[in-house]
């Protein structure tokens, strides 16, 4: 049963599956891809929520914690629907850096 309808970056995905008790094949596949601990990703996820409260929406939050872009290009590719400027792409980018 669907609980509640938020999207989650895989670090979040691995803590549900560990609490529901049904832990896989998927903890290890997502593993394969994530780069982040559950904290982290939730401190980055809450400092990018600081940085551009409105603009930005929650699943492109969850995009940014998942890829965690380098470059200015990366960035925009995730953007597809929302124009930033060179100081919001700074601002952004400089908050994933602190978190590789």
């Amino acid at each position: 049963m669907i609980k509640n309808n938020q999207p989650l970056s895989m670090a979040e995905v691995i803590e549900y599956v560990k609490k529901d008790g049904s832990e896989t094949d998927l903890v290890g596949f997502i593993k394969k891809f994530n780069e982040l601990k559950v904290k982290e990703a939730k401190e980055l996820k809450e400092e990018i929520e600081k940085l551009m409260e409105i603009k930005i929406k929650p699943e492109d939050i969850t995009k940014l914690i998942d890829l965690l872009p380098e470059t200015p290009e990366e960035l925009n590719k995730i953007f597809v629907d929302v124009s930033l400027d060179d100081d919001e792409t700074k601002k952004i980018l400089e908050t994933i850096k602190k978190f590789k």
